[in-house]
Order: C-alpha cells, then structure tokens, then sequence
C-alpha cells in the first residue's frame, strides 16, 4: 500500500495517477463500522477497475475545530496501526491529510475540488455523518451541490451493536469501564497498544511473578486500571500474559499508573524492544493489599484463571 501525505499547499505531481475509488473518515479505531465503509469502497473499486484509496486526518478534528488541546486527545489507533488495518481491508493508498491552518479555513467547494476531484475519485465512498468542514455547511446532505456531478456519492448506513451506534466513542466508554470484550466486538478485532520495554522497580521478580514494564504512547488510549488477560507481540513471538494496569498501591500511595505484563512461559531479557499489547478480557479490577503474601496468592490464582482462558478460547 501507498503512503501519501498531504499538506497544505501541496505538489501535484505527488499524486498518482488513474481514478480511484475513495473512502473518507478519520477512522478512529477502525470500527466494524468504518469496516464497512471501506469494504463497501472497496467493492466499488472492484466493481470499476480501479484503485482503493483511504483518506484520514494526521490528529483528531477535534483539535482545531473545537480548540481541544492535543494532549487532552487519547488515540484508539496510531496512523501506524491504521496503515495496517487498511492495508489488511485492501486498500492500495493512504492519504494523511495534514489539518494546518490552510486547510482548516478551506471552504467546502475548494476542499472538494481538490481533495475529492483533485484525487482522482471517480467514486466517494463515506459514513451517512461524515463532514468536511464545518458540521452545518460540510456534511453529505450538501456534498451533491459542491461535487457538481463529477463523482458518484455513495452513504453508507450506520453498522448498529446492540441497537445502537457502532462509534468511536462507545469504544472509549467501554475501555474506561474495562469492558474489553464489549471494545473487542465493535472494533472486530483485539484493542492494540503499543510500547517500549523499560526498566521498573523489579518488585515482581521477587515476588516470583517477573514482569516487563511498557512505555506506551501517552496518546493512545489504554483500559481502566485493572487486571487483563493479554497476548504481547514481542520479537516476533505471540506470548500469552497476564497484564496489570495500575499504580501498586500495596507498595505506598500516590504512585504513577504503570502498565506491567507478567509473559507466561517467557524469561527473555528484552529492555528496549517495541511490543504490541492485544487485550482480551479484564479479570479483576486492581486490589490494595496488606502485604506481599496476599497479592502473591492472588496473582497465582490470576496466572491459572488467564491458562484456563485460552484453554477455553481454543
């Protein structure tokens, strides 16, 4: 798949050539929902003989649309996790569009002409809610004055759960909760995070429980403070843990929150190496302890509840 980004003004000759059918949204997570506006452009590109193009923004709309700042923004997918998740859907270029000032103060009509004309689309594909620009002059409703008949608009109905909306933020509310397998099946895959081993305090060696400590980017969005059953790729292996989101409070208050991961089976050194965290289920939310005996007893019991859960997912 072909990465190409965007920023106001940019170079023609960047762009290739040949009509495409393209997807818009900024695709948060990669939703069943997005899913299915991607798959149904995809089918539409098929369907021509042309190429699939994504298009998505290079940080929440949110930012400069409504002045939230960006350290306040908490990130379901990394642009580098949604290249993958793209290119997995059968995508064969990705648009990063850069939200700078030129951009943000572009008019519906120009934006059209050159982000939907301009890029060869002879096909937009898009959710039923998706916008442009400001809500009330950008929206799909509108998008037939400005495109001028020169590219097929095709909506896409919003994919319910439940009876309700799949969305992005129903996702974050289950993550805060630590509902993971409620975030797990509308996303239709495992929530990711992704991180760097560091060195921690080494309490849990001696507590016969080793564990790695991982960095994660402080945007992305990790799950309520609790314990997790996990799978973590790490130098090329799928290993199968025990994850602990928290801040130890049996050793002492007003601690940092740390994300630990006890690898079952596992006793590599690993300082430094980048990993990818799958969340599957919580077990249990976080417990104060009066000591070392307790928690060791309960992370034994915590070791064999997360081997019978794969047992079972088998």
């Amino acid at each position: 798949m072909q990465v190409i980004n965007l920023a106001e003004p940019f170079n023609k000759s960047i762009l290739p050539t040949g009509d495409v059918v393209l997807a818009l949204g900024f695709f948060d997570g990669v939703h069943r929902g997005h899913q299915a506006v991607i798959q149904r452009a995809k089918s539409e590109a098929k369907k021509h003989n042309v190429k699939l193009a994504v298009m998505t923004l290079d940080m929440h709309p949110s930012i400069p649309f409504k002045g939230v700042k960006p350290q306040d923004i908490k990130y379901l997918t990394t642009l580098g996790q949604k290249n993958k998740l793209f290119e997995s859907l059968g995508a064969d270029i990705m648009y990063v569009v850069s939200l700078n000032d030129l951009l943000v103060k572009m008019g519906p009509q120009e934006f059209v002409d050159k982000y939907m004309v301009g890029l060869n689309a002879r096909a937009i594909v898009a959710g039923s809610d998706y916008t442009y620009g400001k809500k009330n002059i950008a929206n799909m409703q509108i998008l037939p004055k400005y495109a001028k008949n020169r590219f097929e608009i095709i909506k896409v109905k919003h994919l319910n759960d439940k009876e309700q909306k799949i969305s992005s933020t129903r996702i974050r509310k289950a993550l805060l909760c630590g509902d993971i397998k409620c975030a797990n099946e509308l996303l239709g895959y495992h929530y990711q995070n992704n991180g760097k081993v560091v060195h921690g305090e080494q309490r849990g060696r001696k507590l016969g429980f080793p564990t790695i400590n991982v960095a994660v980017n402080t945007q992305e969005m990790l799950p309520a403070e609790g314990i997790y059953v996990v799978k973590v790729e790490i130098i090329g292996k799928n290993v199968l843990g025990m994850a602990s989101i928290g801040r130890n409070e049996t050793f002492g208050e007003g601690r940092k929150v740390t994300l630990e991961i006890n690898l079952l089976d596992f006793s590599q050194m690993v300082y430094g190496e980048n990993v990818v965290v799958n969340w599957y289920y919580k077990l249990r939310g976080q417990v104060k302890y009066t000591g070392p005996a307790g928690l060791i007893a309960q992370l034994e019991k915590d070791e064999e509840n997360t081997r019978n859960y794969f047992k079972k997912i088998r």
